[in-house]
């Protein structure tokens, strides 16, 4: 892979090397927090992998410790800090940037360097090849926030690991540590530390260099199967996440997240 990006977005750093091109969330600080920013960043940088015939395989990953940790709910919070415009959210950001990952003629790899939760999830669940290090996990956390899955966390997670891990994992609102999620058949593949980004590699190029039309064929047929409703779900998670965005729950849930504290829920 190049040294140097080839593209620098805000938040997005984009490297090529021959067919393959990697797209890595940069806001380490933040944990790659699902910004505003972040979320116009990387929907231009996938549409424009996604319209490049000179790009054959994209893989998705993370700066620093993280893969994403979700919502930047301190960016997503409206003026009063306590609720969230989740229809904006949702409809004009995640919901493109899932589609074009879905629709790309072209297989996509997230590689998970670290924590994936909530949206963050979603996103690296989006992809047709999903890899981790041995020390990330993966978490639905919406309900820890009086939320429900989004950003096609409905979608993806239960077309990999059935309903009742699905339930688990959205109700429960635990940590899925990377092996774990392997041996679920939530991701395809779990390596060591010193082995994840030569690993990581090594597919991406694979990928770049094979029969990219038959894959794309797979993709369709796979889409079209296990995804064909996806516009709906899409439409339904932002339904209830804007019905419940006002709640009283979830209204205490960020203060409490904001104040770093614990939520004191009351079913409301």
């Amino acid at each position: 892979m190049s040294d140097e990006p080839v593209r620098r977005y805000e938040t997005v750093l984009v490297y090529r090397t021959g067919a393959a091109a990697k797209i890595v969330l940069n806001r380490p600080d933040r944990m790659n927090a699902l910004s505003l920013a972040l979320a116009r960043d990387l929907l231009a940088a996938l549409r424009e992998a996604a319209s490049d015939d000179t790009v054959r395989a994209v893989e998705l990953t993370g700066a620093g410790r993280a893969f994403s940790s979700g919502a930047d709910l301190k960016d997503a919070a409206s003026g009063d800090g306590r609720t969230m415009d989740t229809d904006d959210i949702l409809i004009n950001w995640y919901h493109p940037i899932v589609t074009t990952i879905r629709e790309m003629p072209k297989p996509v790899i997230s590689a998970v360097n670290g924590p994936a939760a909530g949206a963050g999830l979603s996103l690296a669940l989006a992809a047709d090849l999903v890899v981790a290090k041995e020390s990330a996990y993966f978490l639905l956390a919406f309900v820890n926030i009086g939320l429900v899955p989004d950003g096609g966390g409905s979608l993806f997670v239960p077309a990999r690991i059935g309903f009742a891990r699905a339930a688990e994992m959205a109700m429960l609102g635990e940590r899925v540590p990377a092996p774990k999620a392997a041996d679920i058949g939530l991701i395809n593949a779990v390596w060591p530390e010193d082995d994840f980004e030569k690993n990581a590699e090594a597919l991406l190029l694979r990928l770049s260099n094979g029969p990219t039309r038959s894959y794309a064929g797979t993709k369709r047929e796979l889409n079209q199967w296990v995804y064909s409703h996806m516009p709906e779900q899409l439409a339904l998670e932002a339904s209830i996440q804007k019905d419940l965005a006002g709640s009283r729950d979830c209204t205490e849930a960020i203060a409490a997240f904001l104040e770093k504290r614990p939520a004191r829920f009351t079913g409301q």
